[in-house]
């Protein structure tokens, strides 16, 4: 559009200079004196040109520059007081924490008792597994596997599950409004393993609904020790689709969130696009008997944002993260084309607004750069999350004993576990 227009700007001044020219010969001066005013017309309106371009252009990078400017003033006005919040998050988790030892309840005396009958029959199970010869690429990946098994036994049975939160926030105020809740799992040595490492083995020998449940426990004491304190800050708390769809663990799991419907306001429950798109009627069935207790659900790890929306909103999903580098691509990098092949008449702008017709917020996650907060504002999202707002913080591991389930809600998950274990 920009080459356009200045070639038509290009053939109004040269058609001025050549009326000008054209003046001067008529008047008498000369075929010289015409050729020369239309080329001295044509270097004035050119030099104007350049002069009111260049005017613009430098109006335009004043204002980007302010807007950087603002956004800086903003972060460190948001980065104190994130920094103060978490500080409260955790005076107020700690003034309620009590020592493992007080809470060692005959309940949980039987959880650690099954965790260890658990841990038992694997160890019996990998030494009646045939040996297979480490010196082949099965054989390598066999102990591999093994070995990460039991690491994650015994750090369900010692207790070295974390939990991480971390901050998400309104745009362009960078106020907390929500946290995203992570766990993570230590080996002996306490080095912290990321889900990477072990979500794919966990969820292959039965595991995940264990993980789920503790993370349930520690996001719902969480909200609890928040709402105490007056501040109603939500919880994104992942789900594994293995745990939607067990048909012993999830009656279990529904039955404790409805003895807890107050917490629906203040859970959402987020799994991967991927892990959405794969569902099967059982987890469709179960996602809405969490809907029917009133809680909503968050799809991340989005690659795509030419999505289902009627789809999203039947299945109560009230919020989508998209990565901000992949909203700029798809929504302002485009060279002329549509941001959604499917919608061709959306346009860049209209994006949050279409999500919003539907009941869908739509959070940038993993924002890095006050830049990309810039094109952000400019698509309208209104929440951000990434390392530039605070990254994801362990709780303090004392704090975290008194969050451990109760035996009665854990034992069915330890038994399918098992189950699956024998019929593998």
């Amino acid at each position: 559009m920009r080459s356009v227009t200045a070639g038509f700007l290009f053939f109004a001044y040269l058609f001025l200079s050549m009326t000008a020219g054209a003046f001067a010969w008529r008047a008498g001066l000369g075929i010289g004196a015409g050729a020369a005013t239309t080329a001295g017309m044509l270097g004035v309106f050119t030099a104007l040109h350049a002069i009111v371009s260049g005017s613009l252009g430098r109006d335009a990078l004043r204002k980007e520059i302010a807007q950087v400017r603002e956004a800086h003033r903003l972060l460190a006005d948001a980065m104190e007081t994130t920094q103060s919040a978490l500080t409260e998050l955790a005076q107020a988790i700690e003034s309620g924490a009590i020592t493992r030892t007080d809470t060692l309840t005959t309940e949980v005396r039987m959880l650690e008792g099954l965790i260890q009958q658990m841990s038992e029959s694997i160890d019996q199970r990998l030494r009646a597994a045939p040996p297979a010869p480490v010196d082949t690429f099965e054989g390598r990946r066999h102990q591999q596997s093994n070995a990460l098994l039991q690491t994650i036994h015994e750090a369900l049975a010692e207790g070295r599950v974390d939990l991480y939160l971390q901050p998400v926030v309104s745009l362009p105020q960078r106020r907390t409004i929500f946290y995203e809740s992570f766990t993570r799992l230590r080996d002996a040595s306490d080095r912290v393993m990321m889900p990477a490492e072990y979500l794919a083995t966990a969820e292959t020998e039965g595991l995940a609904p264990a993980i789920d449940n503790l993370l349930l426990f520690r996001c719902a004491q969480i909200v609890r020790r928040l709402a105490r304190q007056d501040r109603k800050v939500g919880v994104f708390c992942n789900i594994a689709l293995t745990s939607l769809g067990d048909e012993t663990f999830f009656p279990q799991f529904l039955d404790f969130l409805g003895q807890n419907r107050d917490l629906n306001q203040a859970l959402i429950f987020e799994l991967g696009q991927a892990n959405f798109d794969a569902r099967g009627a059982a987890e469709a069935r179960n996602m809405a008997k969490l809907a029917d207790l009133g809680f909503r659900f968050s799809i991340d790890k989005v690659q795509t944002l030419d999505l289902d929306f009627a789809d999203l909103q039947r299945s109560d999903v009230r919020f989508v993260k998209v990565a901000a580098d992949l909203l700029i691509e798809q929504l302002l990098d485009l060279d002329g084309g549509a941001p959604i092949p499917s919608l061709r008449d959306i346009q860049a702008a209209d994006f949050a607004q279409l999500t919003r017709r539907y009941g869908i917020e739509v959070i940038a996650e993993k924002v890095e750069s006050e830049r990309q907060i810039v094109d952000i504002l400019e698509l309208d999202v209104a929440i951000g999350q990434g390392h530039l707002f605070g990254e994801p913080r362990a709780i303090k591991e004392q704090v975290l004993a008194e969050t451990d389930p109760p035996a009665d809600f854990m034992r069915s998950t330890l038994r399918s576990a098992e189950q699956r274990r024998r019929f593998a």
